[in-house]
């Protein structure tokens, strides 16, 4: 949006960097940002970046943004949070953790690259993924089955929702097999299930629902007893 004199406002410059014409998913919180807060983080950026001049270290950059990420998910007094519920579902484990066999369920999008979902089977990189947000949001989510032992090399990741860089160099970022296989080891928990699943968060809520039923009928068919649950 432009104001009279044909330039663009602030805020619609903010907001365009959360899938639209600056979009950049690690900074799409700036939409959750009012204008003064907005332009508060811009002036703590340039700040640090001037910073680097005479201290390399990125470490205070990544913190500041990391900070500001929060401050705009967080809950607002008077407004309704979509990220904060009054009912959470508990079920006490009937055994030790220490003897049940634990399955991984991340929404983080990752797939056996012999194996993509329907929604990767038009070729879609990354960048076509991201601009296809809308379109995501409608579709039902495809289960993506992922032997334990796969080679971080087989696998691949696409996502409309985020910044998708971290988890494609460390699938463990979002797909934490390592970590449960040395829970195993340890006998933190009695066993990992064969296979791990990931599908992508981004879909239609009402379609998940609907295919939530026979997704668990299939983990429990699996011998699985509890999920370790990784929402991204």
């Amino acid at each position: 949006m432009e104001d009279a004199g044909g330039k663009e406002l602030f805020e619609d410059f903010k907001n365009s960097f959360s899938y639209g014409s600056r979009t950049d998913l690690s900074f799409k919180f700036l939409k959750g940002l009012d204008v003064d807060e907005a332009g508060e983080f811009f002036s703590a950026l340039l700040d640090e970046v001037g910073g680097l001049l005479d201290d390399p270290s990125t470490e205070r950059l990544v913190d500041l943004v990391y900070r500001w990420q929060v401050r705009a998910y967080r809950p607002r007094p008077g407004v309704k949070s979509s990220y904060v519920y009054d009912d959470r579902p508990f079920q006490v484990l009937g055994k030790p953790l220490s003897e049940t066999t634990l399955g991984l369920v991340t929404s983080s999008g990752h797939f056996m690259s012999d194996d993509p979902p329907p929604t990767d089977a038009e070729g879609l990189n990354q960048q076509q993924t991201t601009l296809m947000i809308d379109e995501f949001l409608r579709r039902a989510p495809h289960l993506s089955e992922i032997p334990t032992e796969a080679s971080t090399d087989d696998l691949v990741v696409r996502h409309p929702g985020y910044d998708i860089r971290s988890v494609s160099a460390d699938p463990e970022v979002a797909l934490p097999r390592s970590l449960l296989v040395e829970a195993e080891k340890d006998g933190r928990i009695g066993r990992l299930s064969s296979t791990v699943y990931s599908f992508v968060g981004v879909c239609s809520q009402g379609r998940l629902r609907n295919e939530l039923d026979s997704w668990i009928d299939g983990w429990k068919s699996a011998g699985i007893e509890a999920l370790f649950l990784v929402p991204v």
